[in-house]
């Protein structure tokens, strides 16, 4: 008997309002009551005394039967006025109260709302907040990562806009004013070039005259431009054309673009009509009364096929010893004068794009020979090869594959000068000046990627932060349920272990 009364009590709690019904501890109705005590709960506490642990027990909670009669406890002090003789309260407040604590030990009501609001916290309400919780820290990661992918992005975007602007060469602080300033330098950079191909006189005196050994007569010269800017440097297209130096360069001028405005918006300028004095209108044929305009001049061919402006009675036009202005047509076709380099004729010989096109077709030339004769110096043990150049003349004879090595190495470097990105941009810069814009708005628009990608990093970090907060707001509120909800396991405990001689009673599946 003993041991049968320490034989512990073990109820499922999502189970425990079943087990209370099953057992006859409460009714099967118990909820209909529980509607009246609340009503009844919802009117006392409109007039309660002024007391701070009566605030607490109201204050954002569920008040039960237990919060009732420690109200009741609390009331016999507050109302100990209005107790008579017979023991009884004649306060309106203690009835309330009073009644409502009855109403609840009716049938173990209080035990069944006791159990209901147990499993509704376990099964419900913790889990929900825990979830909660779950989704702010995972969206927390989640922005976290966004954020560090953003803050990524956009400094990568930011290099490949600085690598771009180092293989313009510009530094990228106002794009389109640094591409133009590198225009205009690019005269003095071709004209560098042009000196530098004054080293490969002796790789094109190589060249000729493996030609004309090969050919066994006199040939043509090779490679006559390189030549030329061997000799002369980076001339005018005129000066290679004629073999003069012009007299005077006029030189086409180079197409301003303006920038584009960011917003297109029409001018229509400041044109206003004002009605001429004393008349409401003018006449649709532009006459005061319908005539024509007189204009006061007249054209009339003179004897020599030019146009005289005869000038009407009241225009002076400076001149007293002619009667006329006389005005002389140049007619289409005329040359221009002799010595004078305009036109495409001015620019110079590697601005000129079929000039340079032939400069680099020659070079490459140049350096396909001279890697082909390296090529065949190495071959020393090819006896056919020996015996070939054994009639060669000293200029074929005399080189050395290191020698053939460095005019090789230098002609590379000047093809390598003129093939860089750089100068492909400038040629294509010049060859057309919208380009500019062009390469201006794909640059910008890298930046303007890396900026939204930038507001997108302060986005997500402010979501991070939203959530950051709302998991500050949840976790109280979970702390404050798991602590009313362990106060409840301990009172539905106690509560049945005194229906069962004190038997223990452990609630079972409550995690907390």
């Amino acid at each position: 008997m003993q041991d049968y009364q320490n034989l512990p009590i073990d109820i499922q709690t999502s189970k425990l309002l079943d087990w209370l019904v099953d057992r006859r501890h409460c009714n099967l109705k118990w909820q209909s009551q529980v509607l009246v005590i609340r009503e009844k709960i919802n009117g006392a506490i409109q007039d309660m005394p002024e007391n701070e642990e009566i605030k607490q027990l109201l204050a954002g909670s569920y008040i039960h039967y237990f919060h009732c009669l420690r109200i009741v406890e609390i009331l016999k002090g507050t109302e100990a006025s209005t107790k008579n003789l017979f023991g009884r309260y004649s306060s309106q407040r203690m009835k309330d109260w009073q009644e409502i604590v009855s109403l609840y030990e009716k049938e173990n009501t209080y035990l069944a709302e006791l159990a209901s609001l147990l499993v509704r916290s376990v099964s419900y309400e913790i889990p929900s907040l825990r979830k909660q919780i779950s989704r702010c820290q995972q969206a927390q990661q989640d922005f976290a990562r966004r954020e560090e992918e953003c803050q990524l992005g956009a400094a990568e975007l930011r290099e490949r806009f600085y690598a771009s602007c180092k293989q313009y060469g510009i530094t990228g602080d106002n794009v389109r004013q640094e591409l133009l300033a590198l225009v205009k330098d690019l005269p003095s950079l071709l004209a560098e070039i042009g000196a530098g191909a004054s080293a490969l006189s002796e790789a094109i005196e190589l060249y000729q005259a493996c030609v004309e050994f090969v050919c066994e007569s006199p040939a043509e010269q090779v490679v006559p431009l390189l030549r030329h800017v061997v000799k002369r440097g980076n001339t005018t297209v005129y000066e290679w054309r004629t073999g003069l130096e012009p007299t005077r360069v006029e030189r086409p001028e180079l197409e301003e673009v303006p920038e584009q405005p960011k917003e297109d918006a029409i001018d229509w300028g400041d044109f206003t009509l004002e009605p001429t004095p004393g008349s409401d209108s003018v006449p649709a044929d532009g006459g005061a009364q319908g005539e024509e305009i007189d204009w006061g001049i007249a054209l009339e061919p003179s004897p020599q096929g030019t146009l005289l402006l005869q000038q009407d009675d009241g225009i002076d036009w400076g001149d007293g010893e002619s009667d006329g202005v006389q005005i002389t047509v140049l007619e289409a076709g005329t040359e221009v004068p002799e010595g004078v380099a305009c036109g495409s004729d001015a620019l110079t010989l590697l601005e000129n794009p079929e000039t340079r096109s032939q400069f680099l077709d020659e070079l490459m030339e140049l350096e396909l020979f001279l890697s082909q004769r390296l090529v065949e110096m190495g071959e020393e043990a090819d006896v056919l090869a020996v015996s070939q150049f054994q009639l060669a003349p000293a200029t074929l004879q005399g080189q050395t594959s290191t020698r053939v090595g460095s005019l090789l190495a230098a002609t590379q470097a000047l093809v390598g000068q003129l093939s860089t990105r750089r100068m492909q941009h400038l040629f294509m810069i010049l060859a057309s000046p919208r380009y500019v814009d062009r390469v201006s708005e794909l640059l910008r628009q890298k930046l303007k990627q890396a900026e939204l990608l930038v507001a997108k990093k302060e986005v997500m970090s402010q979501k991070r932060q939203e959530a950051l907060a709302e998991q500050g707001a949840l976790e109280p509120k979970l702390d404050r349920l798991l602590e009313k909800t362990k106060e409840l396991q301990k009172l539905i405990e106690a509560d049945v272990s005194k229906r069962y001689s004190g038997r223990p009673v452990n609630l079972m599946g409550v995690s907390l």
